[in-house]
């Protein structure tokens, strides 16, 4: 409560007051098209987990924390809702085991304390543990996914009414532990799972399989929402992979310059098709430009140079209000906001 007080009333004492805190995710609010926002939400055993909803000062380096607000448990996975940046969801764990629910940001009307979070419903169907709860990336959708171990479900969400409830279940039978995802922004009935050794495809219709990209030790994967059926692989043994869904015997092009094993991997939303920003080893940052016609990597520009310095300034900053070891979530949505 005192680092809430803090917050608000010093906006620029927030990274003073939240330096002790440990952030493992952090979301970028793309709902909010006026400023540059971000949530972020803390992993502590010993105090009390918060979400900070977090604002880069316009034409400045600088971030201040614009609310501070108190979470029940620990913080796993964090998404914000991309048609209301007042809501988001997370995935938590307690003593008791993994939960996940969506909340919804009070109006903040300038107090000098943030109001509490308001919870609008849980998913609670899962008996197996939540890894990641997935919005569909473009417009307004009233349905929401959320995947565990061992199954993907999807719900139908009503935020006024503040219901949801589950429509169809698919399950991943014996295949390994599910860990993440992405949903496909040119078909909301299309989404891909990660596990430890293959990457599998699925239709929301039928809730089956539908393809699968097998012996590949993948940790992310995202979706091109500027060119359909093209997707990102971040892979341990091969750094960045491009696939084409429709031939997914062989990649598209292998994106060379990654020393270790890469974590995650993202296409910029906004500006052209030919930025992509990877993350490998320890908080390594790797930028490319791509020719979207030949698939060629081409070397950065002044302009991209000069963007690159600028994350750099953004991370060093987000060091103060997060962890000694920022989580790369961190770095992933400095570029989802289109900073480019």
């Amino acid at each position: 409560r005192r680092r809430q007080r803090e917050c608000r009333a010093d906006p620029a004492a927030s990274s003073t007051a939240a330096s002790s805190t440990r952030a493992r995710c952090i979301t970028d609010v793309r709902a909010d098209a006026g400023s540059t926002t971000f949530l972020a939400g803390t992993l502590s055993l010993k105090e009390e987990n918060e979400v900070h909803l977090i604002r880069l000062l316009p034409g400045e380096n600088e971030l201040v924390c614009d609310g501070l607000f108190y979470h029940p448990n620990e913080i796993w996975d964090l998404k914000s809702c991309p048609f209301d940046h007042r809501l988001f969801s997370t995935v938590y764990t307690s003593g008791e085991g993994y939960g996940a629910s969506v909340w919804k940001i009070p109006e903040l009307y300038g107090q000098s304390n943030s109001p509490q979070l308001e919870q609008l419903f849980m998913l609670d169907d899962h008996t197996d543990k939540i890894r990641c709860v997935l919005w569909w990336p473009l417009g307004k959708h009233d349905k929401l996914i959320s995947i565990d171990d061992r199954n993907i479900f999807l719900w139908n969400i009503d935020p006024s009414n503040k219901s949801a409830k589950v429509i169809s279940q698919g399950s991943a039978d014996m295949l390994p532990n599910l860990r993440g995802g992405a949903w496909d922004p040119h078909n909301h009935n299309a989404v891909a799972t990660i596990t430890d050794s293959s990457l599998h495809f699925w239709d929301l219709r039928s809730m089956k399989r539908s393809n699968a990209i097998e012996h590949a030790h993948i940790r992310d994967v995202d979706y091109n929402p500027k060119k359909q059926n093209i997707i990102a692989t971040a892979e341990d043994e091969f750094g960045i992979r491009l696939w084409d869904l429709r031939m997914l015997k062989h990649p598209l092009k292998d994106l060379p310059g990654h020393s270790h094993w890469t974590w995650a991997v993202r296409h910029n939303p906004e500006v052209l098709e030919r930025i992509q920003l990877s993350i490998y080893g320890w908080l390594k940052l790797a930028l490319m430009t791509l020719d979207p016609k030949a698939l060629l990597v081409r070397p950065l520009g002044k302009k991209n140079h000069y963007c690159t310095r600028i994350l750099t300034t953004k991370i060093a900053s987000m060091e103060l209000h997060g962890a000694p070891m920022i989580h790369r979530c961190l770095l992933l949505c400095l570029m989802m906001e289109g900073l480019f």
